[in-house]
């Protein structure tokens, strides 16, 4: 466990929190700070953590891998920010991008033409962890020329239910 400043100050959060309840039951100060003292960290580890994880949105980044990105299609959330901040794809060939990613899950639709767009290609990276979170982060790749000048990522309404 690494101790940084915000677990120390949540830490003494949850022990002043525990204290003022245990000193409504009981009025002696030495009790008082025992019982608090012991009950603060499975409140802080059994309360107070899960709640941090739940409401919170974040999440473990890794670098990118073409394995990870093909076997596991919904953690691809973790390699995004790697994509998008090292500009990996730029100047590649659609050829090379398609060998890395694999096939394009769908294509954009231009308004102008009626029709799909064969050179804005999308990917779903999944769903972050989170409460109340129903986006699905997904990411555009847009070609000029036959070669990737944009990587953009969007977050989509997720739809649980088929009926409408």
């Amino acid at each position: 466990m690494i101790i940084t400043l915000p677990f120390i100050l949540l830490m003494i959060i949850t022990f002043v929190l525990v204290f003022l309840f245990v000193n409504t039951i009981d009025k002696r100060k030495w009790l008082t700070i025992l019982v608090s003292l012991v009950l603060t960290p499975f409140i802080y580890f059994y309360a107070v953590y899960p709640l941090i994880n739940i409401f919170s949105n974040y999440h473990h980044q890794k670098y990118f891998s073409s394995e990870i990105w093909q076997d596991q299609p919904a953690l691809r959330y973790e390699l995004s920010d790697d994509i998008i901040s090292s500009e990996m794809f730029i100047g590649k060939s659609k050829s090379e991008v398609e060998s890395v990613l694999g096939t394009y899950e769908w294509l954009s639709w231009d308004d102008a033409k009626k029709d799909h767009d064969p050179n804005k290609w999308n990917y779903a990276l999944g769903l972050e962890p989170g409460a109340f979170n129903t986006e699905k982060e997904c990411l555009e790749i847009t070609f000029e020329n036959q070669k990737v000048v944009d990587l953009t990522l969007y977050k989509e309404e997720q739809k649980f239910d088929a009926k409408e």
